[in-house]
């Protein structure tokens, strides 16, 4: 009689189960697979409801992960390394009887497009033991007006905690394009400001902290729903956007300062080509951003402009770069992919042109290699290499002149 396969973790032989699945030096039967699935959840809701101190990340542990997928903005890494360390070190602090009490320090990201603020965000997501959730300013307009409420930003929370509320408590919400809901003069406005102002206005009393009735499914679509309460005192707000112009005001600032004898030297000192490592919270509130809320963003930081260097080495160094994503979808159809040098010199001076930043070179790519995504599939071809004159004439078929002309009319 042959020897039948048996589960290693309940000894089972196969006719006994509904499903073996096979293993290098083992087997695991289905209702094993469940029950491991069970345990992993449950371990994984207790790690992050009783975070230690003892085990939290370090910032610079925190900063070192955040190299690995993120060129550069060192500054950037290191204001969220250390908000999202002290933020830990809060919740383990709060429940001690203590006369002083720390206060959150939420913070304002400021970079033009393609810099890394969502990317930042979203990869400190991946090492957080708390529910982390990423939301978008732009959707937001004032309570009673057709949009989201800005109470919808902790529905999202909700969401990533699973539905516990004291676990959402914890978290680490990320409101992204926080300048499109900027008002649209530095004075204010005595009309309704539905989608700048009043949502400002709205945001207050997240970012501050207070109890704040959540609509789980959305209060204009189910207004009949039961509310969740939700204490914000201990939630950290990132907040970031591109500020499109703004160092237009930085260069008017900087320039009204420099007065008496010394005014050349000072001028001559002021870097023209990086205006937003000058950023202060008085050039916010020219843009358009109230002053209570910039009070509650005090930790302001800039994401510095992406050269050349840094936009070369951002196509192939990370871990999640666009290059190996590319290799490892063509690999997955069994064809190796190769990028000539020159290509990658080729994309980055072309996203330069285009002033796209680093969501440029993933445009570029995107049409470099269209056609042999449609066509390598279907053929028997093992290897495919990207010469620059096959990148050079596939740009130049999608007439990406128009997109430059329209990159310059901005």
């Amino acid at each position: 009689m042959a020897k039948q396969n048996r589960c290693s973790f309940c000894g089972r032989a196969e006719n006994e189960v509904k499903m073996l699945i096979y293993g290098i030096d083992g087997y695991i039967c289905d209702e094993c697979a469940e029950q491991a699935i069970t345990i992993v959840k449950e371990a994984r809701a207790s790690r992050k409801q009783d975070v230690k101190l003892e085990n939290l990340p370090k910032p610079q542990e925190i900063k070192a992960y955040l190299d690995k997928y993120v060129i550069g903005q060192d500054a950037a890494k290191v204001a969220l390394s250390v908000a999202v360390y002290n933020h830990y070190k809060r919740l383990n602090h709060r429940d001690e009887k203590d006369d002083v009490e720390l206060e959150k320090s939420n913070i304002i990201m400021v970079g033009s497009t393609g810099t890394g603020k969502t990317l930042l965000a979203r990869t400190i997501a991946k090492m957080l033991l708390v529910p982390f959730a990423i939301v978008d300013a732009t959707v937001l307009t004032e309570a009673g007006y057709v949009g989201e409420d800005v109470e919808s930003l902790l529905a999202r929370l909700l969401q990533a905690a699973d539905g516990d509320v004291k676990l959402a408590e914890k978290g680490i919400v990320f409101i992204d394009e926080i300048d499109k809901i900027a008002r649209k003069g530095d004075n204010p406005s005595i009309t309704r400001d539905v989608s700048g102002e009043g949502v400002q206005q709205g945001l207050l009393k997240l970012l501050e902290g207070s109890v704040v009735n959540v609509p789980p499914q959305g209060g204009r679509k189910h207004p009949e729903q039961q509310f969740i309460q939700v204490d914000t005192r201990n939630i950290l707000f990132i907040c970031g956007g591109a500020f499109d112009g703004i160092e237009k005001r930085i260069a008017q600032r900087l320039n009204t300062h420099v007065v008496g004898f010394d005014a050349a030297r000072n001028v001559a000192k002021i870097d023209k080509s990086n205006m937003m490592q000058y950023i202060a919270p008085m050039d916010l509130k020219s843009f358009g951003l109230i002053p209570e809320i910039i009070g509650r963003l005090p930790i302001l930081t800039h994401l510095e402009p992406l050269d050349r260097e840094a936009l070369r080495s951002i196509l192939t160094e990370p871990k999640n770069s666009i290059v190996k994503q590319y290799k490892k979808m063509f690999e997955i159809d069994g064809v190796k992919l190769t990028f000539e040098e020159e290509v990658l010199d080729y994309v980055v001076d072309k996203a330069i042109e285009f002033k796209l930043g680093a969501r440029g070179l993933r445009s570029l790519i995107e049409v470099i290699m269209m056609k042999p995504m449609f066509e390598v599939p279907s053929t028997d071809v093992k290897e495919f290499v990207v010469t620059l004159d096959f990148a050079r004439q596939q740009v130049e078929s999608a007439n990406m002149a128009v997109l430059k002309e329209s990159t310059e009319d901005k």
